[in-house]
């Protein structure tokens, strides 16, 4: 099992932490990570350095995840994602099987993403897509197959139902658009 983890230089790793317990192949952190007490990291799992979880998180297998990324507490990262460099993922944060979320992206505490339109048993499973530099407001849920535009903000407690384009905010439910982001204050 040992040969199976790929731990990097300077990592703090706290007390109840379980790493490689589940999955099939290896598992790889980088240098500098601070993983907290609690936190489940299966096999299988690529992360980049200076990672930082919160308590209680778990990562499963056929993920990667990039450079400088902090996973709340609470948050779930159900497998076969792809997180790039650089994004914040807060407190109790769910992201379903099969979600690829880009480089800056910021998640506010407890959004969602779903990857099954009919709840159906054996269908075929098709996560959102984050771009570059979006924010997702808090308790917000993306559904299946929509693709956030780069730069685009989702006010909290909207619900996605349809791709929203780069640079643009949306709120509600459903999400509608309401303008810019180069029409915000400050």
């Amino acid at each position: 099992m040992k040969g199976d983890i790929e731990i990097g230089k300077n990592c703090k790793i706290h007390d109840l932490v379980s790493l490689g317990t589940e999955g099939d192949g290896k598992l790889v952190i980088g240098d500098n990570a601070v993983i907290r007490s609690g936190t489940i990291i299966y096999r299988g799992v690529t992360i980049g350095k200076n990672f930082r979880s919160g308590h209680n998180v778990l990562i499963r297998e056929n993920t990667v995840i990039g450079d400088d990324v902090l996973v709340g507490t609470n948050s779930v990262i159900d497998g076969n994602c792809r997180i790039g460099r650089s994004v914040r993922i807060q407190t109790n944060v769910y992201i379903t099987r099969e979600t690829v979320i880009e480089d800056g992206v910021f998640f506010g505490p407890y959004a969602v993403t779903l990857n099954d339109k009919y709840m159906r048993y054996g269908a075929e499973l098709k996560g959102p897509v984050i771009k570059k530099g979006a924010r997702i407001g808090g308790n917000s849920t993306i559904l299946p197959g929509v693709e956030i535009g780069e730069g685009a903000v989702v006010g909290a407690g909207s619900v996605v139902t349809k791709d929203v384009a780069p640079g643009c905010v949306v709120a509600g439910n459903p999400a509608r658009r309401l303008r810019d982001v180069s029409e915000l204050d400050g």
